[in-house]
């Protein structure tokens, strides 16, 4: 690990993962690395869980505030959730003993846009950061630190936090090196000025993250790997709604309203965004960027294939398959691939001035294409927001995409009024089901639920959605945006009585 760790001084301060855990005290705020299972600390957040979990057998309190840049993984989320160890978790999860505590009520869960967290932090809005726990793959003799496999909000983390462990992980390649770009010219209002960030592959900032040595208190050697999900071959449904869009894409084109580069891609991650991708390969598209927030395996494959000129994000999410191939060609990867902090790769004005053509998953939308894409019946959290409203809000077509029916048939995704709303009808410009899909743009509310439902809804549904629809706008309080309200929420009650929401289970 020597060959890792350059910086004299930082060599000394090299401890064991429960002798640096050791450090971190009950009621901390502790700032984590880590965006979509990469880049994440492995050791040391399972060393504190042992010792919240000893201090807990002997009767002791021990919790701490939480906060990253997005979800992590079962060794660091798993790990303190399963004693019991998180009093407050933010901004961005998905792991399932996290998720059931959250909607347990046993902690305190605060879902935000992802390109918010970096300033409140700045803004004084969480408090004090006491500790800051960043994965890093190398130190220089300076001190300046590489990146690892995401760069989320460890620029702020190092800059905010009175106290930072860094672990050092030599099963990160280092061929990394290089392939970050950390801008360092943002500031607090009324000092921001603009960034000069012009094309997705532009390079403003500096390939290393700084740090205050002096408030560097350990610093632990690991080599784990990151844990990332197989990738899934798209499936029937992902295949269907992948040719809704790119048959809509190629209209957009014969139009005049896309070129043939269309605009830079953001794309959530999941089997749809990975269908979506590998339909660009087959149309025949080239010369295409991404602004994005993470680099999928199907992105590696547009890179290579000569589909993709470019990518801009925050961090990889790769299968085992995937981080094999990136590692075997990181040298071809890193003059086409940059990784920046979340800050600058969710910041609302870039993705506006860019043009992204943002492609985001959801639970449900309703008849007037306001989306929920968080909650199960309006209360249970999913995940979160992540960065979904940074790029809906702002992009140049906003899509939305979901399979018509979950649960085996039993649920709708197009319901008469979402049971939670994470992006308005305002922001909605594209909906896609396995169905078919809904041209939002320039159509009033009344337009846009027949159109969602006639090519959005499941056959199964439909008439239920037309019948709803066609009364509401026969007796509802106002007619703008016809709604019953004693029944909108009806079918997501019958869903929960029943576990259907058919009529009749």
């Amino acid at each position: 690990m020597s060959n890792r760790i350059h910086h004299p001084q930082l060599l000394q301060r090299r401890m064991g993962a429960s002798e640096a855990a050791a450090l971190i005290q009950p009621g901390d705020t502790v700032a984590m690395s880590g965006f979509t299972g990469a880049g994440y600390p492995k050791a040391v957040p399972q060393a504190l869980a042992a010792h919240m979990q000893a201090a807990h057998a002997a009767g002791q309190a021990f919790k701490v505030k939480l906060l990253t840049g997005a979800s992590t993984a079962p060794e660091l989320d798993g790990a303190l959730a399963k004693v019991g160890g998180m009093e407050l978790r933010l901004p961005y999860q998905s792991d399932p003993t996290t998720r059931a505590r959250i909607n347990a009520g046993e902690m305190e869960y605060i879902d935000l846009h992802l390109s918010h967290v970096a300033q409140y932090a700045w803004f004084g809005f969480f408090g004090d950061i006491d500790v800051a726990v960043v994965e890093v793959s190398g130190i220089l003799e300076d001190g300046r630190l590489v990146p690892s496999s995401s760069v989320g909000n460890n620029k702020t983390w190092l800059e905010q936090a009175g106290k930072v462990i860094l672990e050092v992980n030599a099963w990160q390649p280092a061929g990394l090196e290089g392939m970050h770009d950390i801008y360092y010219g943002t500031a607090l209002p009324p000092q921001r000025m603009p960034i000069p960030l012009l094309r997705p592959n532009d390079r403003i900032g500096e390939p290393y993250l700084r740090c205050d040595l002096d408030k560097v208190i350990a610093v632990v050697q690991t080599d784990a790997a990151d844990r990332n999900t197989p990738f899934a071959l798209p499936d029937h449904t992902s295949k269907a709604i992948a040719g809704h869009l790119l048959e809509f894409l190629d209209h957009e084109v014969r139009r005049g309203r896309l070129t043939a580069q269309l605009l830079p891609l953001q794309s959530g991650v999941g089997n749809f965004a990975n269908a979506v991708l590998a339909g660009l390969a087959q149309g025949g598209y080239r010369g295409l960027t991404a602004y994005t927030e993470v680099i999928q395996d199907g992105m590696l494959g547009l890179i290579r294939q000569g589909v993709l000129d470019t990518a801009s994000a925050t961090a990889f999410s790769l299968s085992p398959a995937g981080l094999e191939a990136f590692a075997c060609d990181i040298d071809f990867y890193r003059e086409r691939i940059v990784l920046r902090p979340q800050e600058i790769s969710n910041h609302p004005e870039l993705i506006r001035r860019l043009g992204c053509i943002a492609l985001n998953g959801m639970i449900e939308a309703d008849l007037y294409g306001n989306v929920n894409s968080t909650h199960i019946a309006g209360s249970a959290i999913m995940n979160g927001i992540g960065g979904s409203g940074d790029f809906a809000r702002n992009a140049y077509l906003s899509v939305f995409m979901a399979p018509s029916t979950a649960k085996g048939g039993q649920v709708s995704a197009i319901v008469p009024m979402a049971s939670h709303v994470d992006h308005t009808e305002h922001d909605t410009m594209v909906l896609v089901t396995e169905q078919g899909l809904a041209d939002l743009r320039g159509l009033s509310p009344k337009q846009r639920a027949r159109v969602v439902i006639d090519n959005c809804a499941h056959p199964d549904f439909r008439p239920l959605l037309h019948d709803y629809f066609d009364r509401a706008c026969r007796d509802s309080y106002g007619k703008h945006t016809p709604h019953l309200l004693g029944e909108a929420l009806s079918w997501h009650q019958r869903y929960l009585d029943t576990g259907s929401m058919r009529i009749g289970g």
